[in-house]
C-alpha cells in the first residue's frame, strides 16, 4: 500500500484594511488625499497591502468616500465612535484569515514590516507592535476572535482601541524587533499636520 504524504496546509493569506476615516482635524483637509512619493497617502497605503494580503479594503470612516479606488468601502459599524467602530467594521470581514490593519497616515511602513506582523499571527489573536511611543494598534493584526470583544467595547461606549485587550490574546513586540525595517523614530512616523509631509 503507497501511503501519500500528508500536504501541509497553506495558511490563507491575510485581508488588508486601509485605517481613512480619521476628520483630518490638524491636517485641515483630508489626509489620506495628500500627495506622498509621485501617489497620495491612500494610494500608497493600498499598494503595501496589496503585496501583503488576498484582498483589500478602505474603512472609510461614518460617511462613504474613496469608491473610486477601485476596492470596497466599508463604513463605521458606529458613528463618533472612532477607528475602534472602523475596527469591527472589518473584523466582520473575516473568515479564517487574519485581518492587518494599516492607518493612512503611517506612510514609513514597510512591506517587509507588515509581512512579519502576519507571519506572528498564528500565536496570538492580534500581534501589536511597540514603538518607542508606545503600541501601534492601527499598524496590527487581529484575528476573528477579536471580533466579538471588540464589539462589546464598542457597544459600552469605551472606545480606545485597547479597550478589548484583555479580553484576547495580544502579543506586542518590542521595539528592538523593528530596527532592522529603518530608523526607529520614523518607522511608525504619523503624518497629521501639514509640517509632517515632504517638500513639494
Amino acid at each position: 500500500m503507497v501511503v501519500q504524504a500528508a500536504r501541509a496546509l497553506t495558511p490563507p493569506p491575510p485581508t488588508g484594511f486601509v485605517v481613512a476615516g480619521g476628520l483630518s482635524r490638524r491636517m485641515g483637509r483630508d489626509k489620506a488625499l495628500l500627495p506622498w512619493g509621485g501617489v497620495t497617502l491612500l494610494d500608497h497605503a493600498l499598494d503595501r497591502l496589496r503585496r501583503t494580503c488576498g484582498r483589500v479594503f478602505i474603512l472609510c470612516g461614518p460617511d462613504r468616500r474613496y469608491e473610486d479606488r477601485g476596492v470596497p468601502v466599508l463604513l463605521d459599524a458606529a458613528r463618533g465612535a472612532g477607528p475602534l467602530a472602523g475596527l469591527v467594521a472589518g473584523l466582520a470581514q473575516l473568515g479564517d484569515e487574519p485581518g492587518l490593519f494599516l492607518a493612512v497616515d503611517l506612510p514609513e511602513v514597510p512591506v517587509a514590516l507588515l509581512a512579519d506582523l502576519v507571519e506572528r499571527a498564528a500565536a496570538a489573536d492580534a500581534v501589536v507592535p511597540l514603538s518607542r511611543g508606545g503600541p501601534e494598534p492601527l499598524c496590527a493584526v487581529y484575528g476573528k476572535a477579536c471580533l466579538a470583544p471588540a464589539r462589546r467595547r464598542l457597544a459600552a461606549g469605551e472606545f480606545k482601541m485597547t479597550s478589548f485587550w484583555p479580553d484576547v490574546r495580544v502579543a506586542q513586540v518590542s521595539p528592538d524587533a523593528w530596527d532592522r525595517f529603518g530608523p526607529p523614530d520614523t518607522l511608525f512616523r504619523n503624518v497629521n499636520t501639514p509640517n509632517d509631509l515632504p517638500p513639494e
